[in-house]
């Protein structure tokens, strides 16, 4: 919470501009408490979101922390990269996922032409993921970073299911006509299967409806679009896709692990990021697992016919 560039600022949620005095900030977490409360009538993620919130801003400590590292202080704090892209950790020697493609690369590629031409032509920007400048692009420049950076912490989880694994990230899924915002953010091949991810940010929670997701933020069919790209890709490597896997923010979902059933003859699931790497590793229900043979083969397709967006 708070650390997605599409989330509500401890001092939104709080609903006080971000340099009230003490005595403001205590008296308006105390109405938000009584009005988002569950027992009065409120909302309980409402209700945490407030919580939360007043533990990031609470005492002078954490609030002078907060404030310079999300951009509401005179002077940032020079560590903080949250918004930056990961650097790779090389003390790390555990056996790993083949990886293949950049996870994120497309989205981070255009938030950075988006920002620059946001920002005027002609400036210079020295940091483009100076969380006040973040804060104030447009919704539209905010989501690229956020879908990003969603892309790469399921880059890290999937990692971090060893070598039995083979990752692609950004895989065209346009056919014909490359287009590169067509794409499928990422195909796993493991024993548990072959599945294609979606990685999103919405900035919210999220309802299931008839096999599909929405809510407030949420635009389109995204499962809809998945499960179409997924049948050009499969098309193009002669293979079979056991299930889909939409990966979202822990707090952007009310179950961790949200098997739907079947969509379109394929079984998908909802997944919060904590729960993906158990979701992988047992696989779906209703999907078929792939023995040694069968995943050396699928593999080899995938790698011949692959290309990235």
């Amino acid at each position: 919470m708070f650390d997605s560039p599409l989330s509500a600022s401890a001092y939104e949620v709080l609903q006080v501009p971000p340099d009230c005095d003490e005595e403001t900030l205590r008296k308006a977490y105390r109405l938000r408490l009584r009005q988002t409360h569950p027992d009065t009538g409120g909302d309980s993620a409402q209700f945490i979101q407030v919580q939360r919130a007043w533990e990031l801003v609470g005492t002078a400590a954490a609030r002078q922390s907060y404030d310079r590292g999300h951009g509401f202080g005179e002077t940032p704090a020079p560590e903080w990269s949250g918004w930056r892209p990961t650097q790779t950790e090389t003390r790390d020697t555990r056996p790993r996922a083949r990886s293949f493609g950049q996870p994120g690369g497309w989205r981070r590629e255009r938030y950075l032409t988006l920002i620059r031409e946001w920002a005027g032509r002609g400036v210079t920007l020295t940091d483009p993921y100076d969380p006040a400048l973040v804060r104030s692009a447009p919704h539209h420049i905010r989501r690229l970073l956020a879908d990003a950076l969603a892309e790469e912490a399921t880059a890290r989880i999937v990692g971090d299911l060893g070598m039995g694994y083979t990752v692609w990230h950004d895989v065209d899924a346009s056919g014909r006509d490359a287009r590169p915002d067509v794409k499928i953010d990422h195909i796993v091949l493991g024993p548990s299967g072959l599945y294609g991810l979606l990685s999103e940010d919405f900035g919210g929670a999220i309802k299931m409806r008839r096999g599909e997701i929405i809510g407030d933020a949420v635009s389109g069919a995204p499962i809809g679009d998945l499960l179409a790209r997924m049948r050009t890709a499969a098309r193009a490597a002669r293979v079979k896709f056991s299930g889909a896997i939409v990966v979202l923010p822990d707090d952007d979902v009310v179950q961790v692990i949200d098997e739907i059933g079947k969509v379109r003859g394929l079984p998908v699931a909802v997944v919060a990021q904590s729960g993906l790497s158990a979701v992988l590793r047992r696989g779906i229900t209703g999907a078929r697992s792939m023995g040694g043979n069968e995943v050396f083969d699928v593999r080899t397709r995938l790698q011949q016919t692959v290309r990235f967006a």
